[in-house]
């Protein structure tokens, strides 16, 4: 054999061992594949079904909605919302594409001369800047599967390289799904709305509106290239953490998409001398319209949820509610506006001193100690320290840098947490809500003054004795039970007999101290708040007759069935008031104060809608009679209510009551018209915070201008549609006499003697909800 038959002989040897390595390794990567693909003996980590890979999940903000289809909010663990390739600017578009994945249009999922490219750069050159090998459709495929956390646990995936191996092969084969299922146009709006942009804004929806209050189709180049930056590093690309980086960045990318002629030269070098244009902000629970209304309904919201099997805070639902946010901003800006002023009267009137006293007008000692033993603060120290160690009076003492609430703005400051807990003790604070009472949906809803450092909620949440506003629940029961309006009662001293108990007797007073002795009618003694006459009535009729009353008219909170009831001495809500009122102006039906409408899912599929929920609780009569009743306010000399503007009365019927308890610790006003009932709550933080004065604490100094300002707000506001009216008038005749010249003709005896027997009225559980 010849030396070149030798050598043909084995260069032949050596291609067949090449071609045979070749098929070798063509196989063996064939069956590698397959088996990662089905996750053999667990050795690569879970795989997406196909199920999901053809209709794949991403996490959702839930969207909360006003009546008026204005964005309240979102409830989210990251806030994120879908956006459709149509809402999606041109440049933002093409910035994307020519920085990301420039043959993104020509393949099916993998760019092979990419992945070559890197891989000869990396291994052969050993480059670090190599650049991404990864498609548009396989970035999203990791953001969409998280492939490098949820699917990273299979046996083989700690090893080092091989670990990384897996994770891009299954990148690759969920990207050729991807292709499969979806268009071009859809992969890249999926895309854009998968990434983290930082800023706590998830998707390209959110990013815009924070970085630069803008919706995806308004972004330009020079915005669309800061944001592309951050589509992998979202923190060193941040504008707003690294500007200078950020700035470079942007101009990089500017020029890159140059070479592809979306850009001219001349383009690039007028985009890459502008500075970066930001209109920063962060969405946040604490900001916007109806923070306390948001805060509220969460909590139902994680119920209906829970009791329905969807995640509120990832499945993207679209919550509707009856809130206008028209209404709601005029709510907010009128509690705005007067309690600021109210705010600066009541701490000029205090002067140096706290206004933490006792019914004498001292001042209580140890207020402060009890308060911050009930804070969260006080009760880490205590499971950190011990009950009784030194450690937490020094921690309570010791100043430090903080922000606090003024109505002028937040201030930065340096206070103790005791000092800090004074200052905030200081504030009074207010709840406000409007309501269509033949509907039953709230309008508007504020349940404080700052959300961000007041959280309780004013509206339903807290309760308050409701004073005087208390009192047309006792007259609908006298009403029901046979009184005219125009019955008279003499304004003089009402004892109660109270057995064994010390002292055994209680006599309500006026709240100017005397007795008139003046007979008048009791729709006068309404409008005039004289609770001797109020007593007189409640004594006559029982108070289990008003407590079952209350219930009717749905006050949900209990109700003491005690003489002082006539008072307002239980404590109370606003929503529940509000719904009792309501009750009068819709003749006699009880509609339970409402606030969602419908609830759909990501896709708009109605899930459930919301109808009103009403039953019976007085009979029509009796509600007109008190509507009639109510006008007595700005009707009856002496009404309460008399001080209301013309501009809202003129044309407008309107009917209302004040309210005000001991030492005008509460203020209130309800105020009723034919198609608005709203009303508001002014007080401290606890009832030994209040006004010096009575008179300046009572509820028609510190609530009623509150619904006055809003009436008017909303009266101006033709959009609104709210319009001046009268109320309904009764489909039939009277059974009682409101003429009360007509009515005095009976004979006194008559109408001194008449009376009603303490019988309660029984109230089934199908007519309280």
């Amino acid at each position: 054999m010849s030396s070149n038959d030798k050598k043909s002989k084995r260069i032949n040897r050596l291609t067949r061992w090449i071609w045979g390595l070749f098929l070798f390794a063509i196989i063996f990567g064939i069956l590698f594949i397959i088996s990662i693909r089905i996750n053999l003996g667990n050795l690569y980590g879970e795989f997406p079904s196909y199920r999901s890979l053809e209709n794949p999940k991403n996490e959702l903000s839930s969207l909360l909605f006003s009546a008026d289809n204005v964005l309240l909010g979102s409830y989210y663990r990251k806030n994120r919302s879908q956006i459709e390739y149509k809402d999606l600017s041109p440049e933002l578009v093409n910035t994307l594409v020519f920085t990301e994945d420039y043959r993104f249009y020509n393949h099916s999922g993998i760019s092979f001369p990419d992945l070559v490219r890197v891989a000869i750069k990396t291994i052969l050159l050993q480059q670090a800047d190599a650049g991404g090998g990864s498609t548009i459709t396989q970035q999203l495929a990791k953001n969409l599967f998280k492939t490098r956390t949820d699917l990273n646990d299979g046996k083989l995936n700690d090893v080092p390289l091989l670990g990384m191996l897996i994770i891009k092969i299954k990148e690759m084969i969920m990207a050729v799904e991807l292709e499969k299922n979806f268009t071009k146009k859809e992969i890249l709006a999926m895309f854009l709305n998968t990434i983290e942009f930082g800023g706590n804004s998830y998707g390209i929806k959110v990013a815009t509106q924070t970085f630069f209050n803008k919706t995806p189709a308004e972004i330009n180049y020079q915005e669309a290239a800061c944001l592309v930056a951050m589509v992998n590093k979202p923190t060193r690309f941040n504008p707003v953490r690294n500007p200078e980086i950020s700035l470079e960045k942007r101009n990089q990318i500017l020029r890159k998409i140059s070479n592809y002629a979306v850009l001219t030269p001349e383009d690039v070098d007028s985009l890459t001398q502008l500075p970066i244009e930001l209109n920063y902000k962060v969405d946040s629970h604490n900001e916007g319209l109806a923070t306390y209304f948001r805060s509220y309904i969460r909590d139902y919201l994680m119920n209906w949820c829970d009791d329905n099997g969807y995640d509120l805070w990832e499945d993207g639902l679209r919550i509707y509610t009856t809130i206008d946010s028209r209404a709601q901003i005029h709510a907010e800006t009128v509690v705005k506006e007067h309690m600021k002023y109210l705010q600066d009267m009541f701490l000029e009137q205090w002067g140096n001193r706290n206004p933490w006293v006792d019914d004498n007008g001292r001042e209580l000692r140890d207020y402060v100690d009890n308060a911050i033993k009930r804070t969260g603060r006080y009760r880490e120290l205590v499971e950190k320290y011990g009950e009784n160690s030194d450690s937490i009076r020094i921690v309570l003492n010791t100043p430090y840098e903080m922000k606090v609430f003024s109505w002028d703005g937040e201030i930065d400051t340096v206070m103790s947490p005791i000092d800090s807990l004074k200052y905030f003790k200081k504030f009074l604070n207010c709840g406000f809500m409007a309501m269509d009472p033949n509907s039953g949906q709230i309008l508007a809803w504020v349940g404080g003054i700052n959300h961000t450092y007041f959280k309780y909620d004013h509206v339903k949440q807290g309760t308050r004795q409701p004073g005087s506003t208390f009192k047309p629940i006792v007259y609908a029961a006298a009403i029901a039970n046979g009184y005219s309006p125009c019955f008279e009662v003499v304004d003089a001293p009402v004892t109660f007999s109270l057995p064994g108990q010390v002292p055994p007797t209680y006599t309500p007073p006026n709240s100017s101290g005397k007795y008139t002795g003046e007979r008048m009618t009791i729709r006068k003694a309404m409008a005039s708040s004289v609770n001797s006459i109020t007593a007189y009535v409640m004594k006559n009729i029982g108070a289990q007759n008003v407590v079952s009353y209350g219930k009717r008219l749905g006050i949900s909170t209990p109700l003491d069935p005690v003489p002082s009831l006539c008072l307002g001495t239980s404590d109370v809500n606003l929503y529940d008031m509000l719904g009792a009122y309501s009750t009068f102006v819709n003749e006699g039906i009880y509609t339970e104060p409402y606030f969602i409408t419908r609830i759909e899912d990501k896709t708009g599929k109605v899930l459930q809608d919301f109808p009103a929920r009403t039953k019976e609780a007085i009979n029509p009569e009796t509600a007109y009679l008190m509507i009639h009743m109510l006008k007595g306010a700005t009707e009856e000399e002496g009404g309460t209510a008399q001080g209301i503007g013309m501009d809202i009365r003129e044309g407008n019927e309107i009917g209302g009551k004040t309210g005000t308890t001991n030492n005008a610790s509460d203020g209130w006003f309800i105020g009723v018209t034919h198609n608005l009932v709203a009303g508001a709550w002014v007080g401290g933080d606890d009832r030994s915070i209040h006004f010096s004065s009575w008179y300046n604490g009572q509820g028609a100094r510190t609530a009623r201008p509150i619904w006055e300002n809003f009436m008017r707000a909303v009266y101006e506001d033709e959009e609104l549609g709210i319009e001046k009216g009268h109320f309904n008038q009764p489909k039939r005749k009277l059974s009682i006499e409101i003429d009360c010249d007509e009515y005095s003709t009976m004979s006194t005896e008559e109408s001194d003697t008449l009376q009603i027997d303490n019988n309660t009225i029984d109230v089934s559980e199908d007519d309280i909800f």
